[in-house]
This record gives C-alpha cells, sequence and structure tokens, in this order.
C-alpha cells in the first residue's frame, strides 16, 4: 500500500482522517482509493461459550450509528469487546467481560 494522503479532520472523541492511497492488485494493475477512516485504537474481543448450555454468550448494546442508520432502537447483539487502553489483549477482555455480563 502507498498512502497519497493523510489528512486529520477531527480529533474530537478519537481520531477521524480522510485518506487516499494506492494498493497494487495480484495482476500489477494500481487502484486507488479514497476513505474516511475513524480511528479509535486497538481493541479486543471474545466469544464466550457455556459449556454446560452449549451455546454462546452475547451482549446486547446501545449503538448510536446503527441508529443513525434506521435501527428503530439503535441495539445490536455482539461479543464482549473493549479498546485496550494500554493493557494487553487478556487484561482488556477479562475487564470488558466481567464489565459487560
Amino acid at each position: 500500500m502507498h498512502v497519497i494522503k493523510d489528512k486529520i479532520l477531527s480529533e474530537n472523541w478519537f481520531v477521524l482522517r480522510n485518506m487516499t492511497y494506492e494498493l497494487t492488485r495480484a495482476d500489477g494493475s494500481v487502484v486507488r482509493h479514497k476513505r474516511e477512516v475513524y480511528d479509535r485504537g486497538n481493541g479486543a474481543t471474545v466469544l464466550l461459550y457455556n459449556r454446560h448450555k452449549q451455546t454462546v454468550v452475547l451482549v446486547r448494546q446501545f449503538r448510536v450509528a446503527t441508529w443513525v442508520n434506521g435501527n428503530h432502537d439503535g441495539m445490536l447483539i455482539e461479543t464482549c469487546a473493549g479498546l485496550l487502553d494500554n493493557d494487553e489483549p487478556e487484561a482488556c477482555i477479562r475487564k470488558e467481560a466481567v464489565e459487560e455480563t
């Protein structure tokens, strides 16, 4: 990948970038993309499994982006996940699993 432009549009809550880059395909052709990238940092997720019930454990959470896009209550069903916040992934996911379930 070759970055042509990387402009920060906002640093309000997280970082929003406007990027233009080129990718070389397997056949050697080059394609240019322009994207807005919302950088929230690194995160971790875990798919919890209940052996007794033989089921997975998911959480239901409000996400404003899905509400804006027409989900009437804004709720999503997800795996437990969170941002690393300088933690190791294993420590992060243990904390999130306790917090979210």
